[in-house]
C-alpha cells in the first residue's frame, strides 16, 4: 500500500547581498539571481520496503549536451533498477546521467527518469540535489501528493475514457528508433511514420538497454506525439519463463521455472510505470506472450512435435501462471487493453488444435487472479508470415475430383488466410466462455506477398495441388515456416477497424527486426540458434520436414536486418508508391 509523503524544501541556492549578509534565491522574484535547476523528486510507489519515483529535473541555465544529478539518501535506500538515465550508486551517493537519447537540456527544458530502489526503515526524500555540481531547488512528493508538474485536468494525463476499440478514432504511436531504422534505407521513408509494436522482451528493456530507450522514454514520446487527440502505444509483454518451448531463436532469459522473477522483476515494475497518472491519457494496448500457450497443444505429448521443452512447460503450468499473473496486473490499469496472442491459422486452424488452444488460453486467463474482463481481444499471426486473405481459392473449393483441404499446402486445414482464421477463431473464444465483445487483431507487417511472384488468378484445375500452388499468394514452402522467410512483403498498412470482429491491422512486429540468427552467434540475451533459421535446414514435423525458407545471413531476432527490410518493401502489397 502506498504511503504518501510531502517536501517542500529550503534548499536554495545563496547570495552574498551588499551588507555581507546571505539571501535566499526566490524564484520569481525580482532583482535576484534566477534558480539555476529546480528538481521535482516524486515517490509514485512505496510497499514498505521498496518504491518507485519519478525524477524530473529543469534547467534554467545555460543550454547542456549532456547532464548529471547527484544526491545522497539519509537513510539505507539502494537503487536497484532504473530507466532513462544511467544511474549508479556508491554508498548513499548516487548519481544520475543521461542517455545517449536524452543529454541535450536547453534553457528552461525539462527531463524526466525513474527508478525503482529498496530500503527498510524509512524512506526519507533527498535533502539536496544538484545538477552538473550546481545545487538545485527540490520539490518532493508522494504518490498522493500531486506535484508541481502532475498535468492539469486538461493535460496529457487526463485519464480518457475506456472505448470498444482502443483504435477507433485515434492515432497509433510511431517508434522513433524503429523510424529512424526504416528511413536510413533506401526508400524506407515511405513507410518509416508507420506505427509498430515496442517489443519488451527482458527484463532489461524496461529500463532501455544498450543505450535504446526504455519504456518511460516511449510513453513520454507518445505523450508529445499524441497532442490533443487520442494515442494508441502498442507494447509486446514477451518474456515468460522458458518462453516459447519449440523455438531456440526467441528463447528468453528466464529459465522454465523462474516464475517469481517475472512477477516481481518483469510484471511488477511493467505495471507500475503503466499505472503512472502521467500516462492515463494514453491507450495502452498490450500484446501478451506470444508462441507460448499454443505450444502446449500443439508440441506436447505424444505428437510427433513435442519438444521436451514443451513437456516442461505444460507440466509446471508456468506458462498459464505467467499470463493469468500479467492479465491481472496490467488489467487493473483503467487504459490497458489486453490482446492474448491466439497463433496463426498456419499453427491452431487444424480440428485438433483449434477449440483446445482456445480452452488453454480461457484457463490461463482465470488464473493468478485473472479474469475474463482483464482481456480486451487477442491478436493473430504476430510476427508471422500468414497471407491476410487469399483470394483465389477457398476451403470449400474442389479441384481435379479432391477438395482443397487435401492438397499439401492446406493439408486437412480449416482455414486458408489469416483473416478467416482470426474471425472463426473469435467465436470459438466466445464459446469458451470470453466476453462476446472481445476484438481481434491481425499482425499485417510482413504478409503482403506481393512482388513478381503473385498470382493474377486461380491455378490449373486439373489437379488439386496445381490449382493451390498456382493462385495462393503465400509463396512459404510451408505455412510452419517462420523465420525470415525469403519472398516476404510488407502486408495491409495499420488500420482501425478494417472488417467484422476485427478491431485493426497492425504491424506489431516492426518490418526489418530479424526473427533469429542464421547461425550461432554468443549473447547475453538468452537466444539460441535454432535451425528453422538456417536456409540450409532440411526441416522438422513441426513443418513437414521442408525446407526452412529462411534468409541468409541474418543477426539475432530483434536486430535489425537489412537485407530482409529492403525485400519487404519490394514485395509489399498493397505496392508501396
Amino acid at each position: 500500500m502506498s504511503r504518501s509523503r510531502t517536501a517542500i524544501l529550503a534548499a536554495l541556492a545563496l547570495v552574498a547581498g551588499a551588507s555581507g549578509t546571505a539571501l535566499a534565491v526566490v524564484p520569481g522574484d525580482s532583482g535576484l539571481a534566477a534558480v539555476p535547476c529546480t528538481v521535482d523528486y516524486k515517490v509514485q510507489n512505496d510497499w514498505g520496503s521498496g518504491f518507485t519515483t519519478n525524477v524530473t529535473v529543469t534547467n534554467n541555465s545555460a543550454p547542456k549536451s549532456s547532464w548529471a544529478v547527484k544526491w545522497s539518501y539519509a537513510g539505507n535506500q539502494r537503487v536497484t533498477n532504473a530507466w532513462n538515465a544511467k544511474v549508479t550508486q556508491s554508498g548513499a551517493a548516487v548519481t544520475a546521467a543521461n542517455e545517449t537519447y536524452n543529454g541535450s537540456l536547453g534553457t528552461g527544458a525539462s527531463v524526466s527518469f525513474g527508478f525503482q530502489g529498496t530500503y527498510s526503515g524509512g524512506n526519507a526524500v533527498p535533502a539536496t540535489f544538484t545538477l552538473d555540481g550546481v545545487t538545485c531547488n527540490v520539490d518532493g512528493g508522494g504518490p498522493t501528493d500531486p506535484g508541481p508538474t502532475d498535468p492539469g485536468p486538461t493535460g496529457p494525463g487526463t485519464p480518457g475514457n475506456r472505448v470498444d476499440n482502443p483504435y477507433a478514432g485515434a492515432k497509433v504511436y510511431v517508434n522513433p528508433e524503429w523510424a529512424a531504422n526504416a528511413a536510413a534505407e533506401p526508400g524506407g521513408s515511405r513507410i518509416s511514420n508507420q506505427p509498430t509494436g515496442i517489443w519488451l522482451d527482458r527484463i532489461a528493456a524496461i529500463n532501455g538497454a544498450g543505450g535504446k530507450m526504455g519504456l518511460r522514454a516511449h510513453l513520454d514520446e507518445a505523450l508529445r506525439q499524441k497532442g490533443s487527440g487520442e494515442m494508441v502505444v502498442q507494447l509486446v509483454i514477451y518474456n515468460l519463463p522458458g518462453r516459447d518451448c519449440s523455438a531456440l531463436a526467441s528463447n528468453g532469459e528466464l529459465g522454465p521455472t523462474e516464475i517469481d522473477k517475472y512477477k516481481t522483476q518483469y510484471i511488477d515494475p511493467i505495471k507500475a510505470i503503466l499505472a503512472d497518472s502521467k500516462y492515463a491519457s494514453l491507450r495502452i494496448v498490450t500484446t501478451v506472450e506470444i508462441d507460448s500457450l499454443p505450444n502446449l497443444v500443439t508440441n506436447t505429448g505424444s505428437r510427433a512435435t513435442a519438444t521436451p521443452q514443451c513437456d516442461v512447460m505444460k507440466a509446471n503450468g508456468n506458462y498459464q501462471k505467467g499470463v493469468g499473473y500479467a492479465l491481472n496486473k496490467l488489467g487493473d490499469v483503467p487504459n490497458v487493453y489486453n490482446y492474448i496472442d491466439a497463433g496463426h491459422h498456419g499453427w491452431l486452424g487444424w480440428d485438433d488444435n483449434f477449440a483446445p488452444s482456445a480452452a488453454v488460453m480461457k484457463e490461463a486467463a482465470t488464473t493468478e487472479g485473472a479474469t475474463v474482463g482483464d482481456v480486451h481481444g487477442f491478436i493473430t499471426n504476430t510476427a508471422n508470415y500468414s497471407a491476410l486473405k487469399e483470394n483465389n481459392f477457398t476451403v470449400n473449393d474442389n479441384a481435379g475430383g479432391k477438395s482443397v483441404r487435401e492438397s499439401k499446402w492446406v493439408d486437412w486445414n480449416r482455414y486458408v488466410d489469416e483473416l478467416s482464421y482470426a474471425q472463426a477463431f473469435r467465436n470459438q473464444l466466445v464459446t469458451a466462455g470470453f466476453n462476446s465483445g472481445i476484438g481481434m487483431l491481425i499482425d499485417t507487417s510482413r504478409n503482403g506477398w506481393g512482388g513478381s511472384a503473385r498470382p493474377a488468378g486461380p491455378g490449373p484445375t486439373t489437379d488439386v495441388d496445381a490449382y493451390v500452388d498456382g493462385g495462393r499468394y503465400d509463396r512459404r514452402l510451408n505455412t510452419g515456416n517462420w523465420c525470415n522467410q525469403a519472398g516476404a512483403g510488407l502486408g495491409e498498412r495499420p488500420k482501425a477497424a478494417p472488417a467484422a470482429g476485427i478491431d485493426a491491422y497492425v504491424w506489431m512486429k516492426p518490418p526489418g527486426e530479424s526473427d533469429g540468427a542464421s547461425s550461432l552467434i554468443p549473447n547475453d540475451e538468452g537466444k539460441g540458434f535454432d535451425r528453422m533459421c538456417d536456409p540450409t535446414y532440411t526441416g522438422n514435423p513441426r513443418n513437414n520436414h521442408n525446407m526452412s525458407g529462411a534468409l541468409p545471413n541474418a543477426p539475432l531476432s530483434g536486430k535489425w536486418f537489412s537485407a530482409q527490410f529492403q525485400q519487404l518493401m519490394q514485395n509489399a502489397y498493397p505496392p508501396l508508391p
